[in-house]
């Protein structure tokens, strides 16, 4: 047979097979009339909006003064717009006494990001040692780590709190951050991570003459960047709404954070009235920073865990 009838053969057998693998890949909805995939997109729009409806009443009533929030609370337009709420969140008016909201901000972020930033350091480490290091009592500590995670944050609030007021940490920067520095779930997500890295990329540095410390910091952890992108915004997202700790660590309102800022804001603590506008503006403020990080980084979320091993 000449080479052109080889190359037509060939072609002909692999037709079917990339058919097969386009009809695979094809969207679950592609498979049905189009009548049945008009109502599918249909529901699935309507849900959609369904779900963006709070989210959009809520900014509209930012724009709104306190009679009109209080008397249209589901209008999608304001009948007077304004930025009176804003204007008081920020300091811009004469009537944002009462409403520290930019201290908030400033302890809120200030928390989450060291808060994150030690989460990803210590539960790497705590991590790789649980999936590679060889020692006595590794699986005692490992089924403690999971024990950890299954008492309820509830169950542990009075006896935090009577640590950090017998060691002095009680109302301090150091203790809101201190304790939620490491986090069982990040531990465990970076030791099942660990354990899928292939052992040839760490026996090929170790020949090299590489350490532990080497290993994990030059070799094992630059390969784990989607599990590192998944800790970082599961720990800022955490610390950033994190409010019973918050509660039993603080008292004075020079150390609250959003979250029992709001609380106390909406319990009255900051003035009568519903105050509509400048409650849920605030809230809605208060999920930007979350909301952003995770639609920065959502494709690494998901991306595989053995990005960069050896490939046979």
């Amino acid at each position: 047979m000449t080479a052109a009838g080889t190359a037509v053969r060939d072609r002909v057998r692999r037709t079917p097979r990339r058919r097969a693998s386009r009809e695979r890949r094809a969207p679950v909805l592609s498979r049905f009339p189009l009548p049945a995939r008009l109502v599918g997109y249909a529901v699935v729009l309507g849900l959609g909006l369904l779900y963006l409806l709070p989210f959009v009443l809520q900014l509209v009533t930012g724009f709104k003064t306190d009679p009109d929030a209080a008397a249209h609370p589901l209008a999608l337009l304001p009948t007077t717009p304004t930025t009176a709420a804003y204007q008081r969140l920020f300091g811009l008016s004469r009537a944002s006494e009462g409403v520290p909201f930019l201290r908030w901000l400033s302890n809120s972020a200030l928390v989450a990001v060291l808060v994150t930033a030690g989460r990803v350091l210590f539960d790497s480490m705590a991590g790789y040692a649980l999936a590679r290091l060889r020692f006595r009592g590794r699986s005692v500590l490992f089924g403690f780590v999971l024990s950890v995670m299954a008492v309820p944050g509830v169950a542990l609030l009075i006896p935090k709190f009577l640590v950090l007021n017998t060691f002095g940490l009680f109302d301090t920067y150091t203790g809101m951050i201190l304790p939620l520095l490491v986090d069982a779930a990040g531990i465990f997500i970076m030791k099942q991570f660990f354990e899928s890295v292939p052992r040839e990329v760490e026996e090929a540095a170790r020949v090299d003459g590489a350490g532990v410390f080497r290993i994990f910091w030059s070799v094992v952890l630059p390969m784990a960047r989607p599990a590192l992108i998944t800790l970082t915004i599961l720990s800022f997202q955490g610390s950033w709404n994190e409010f019973t700790h918050f509660l039993v660590s603080t008292q004075s309102g020079q150390y609250e954070t959003l979250t029992t800022g709001l609380a106390r804001f909406v319990s009255g603590g900051l003035g009568g009235g519903t105050q509509y506008p400048l409650k849920l503006t605030a809230a809605l403020l208060s999920t930007i920073p979350v909301a952003a990080l995770f639609f920065c980084f959502q494709r690494y979320f998901v991306s595989g865990a053995n990005e960069g091993a050896v490939k046979e």
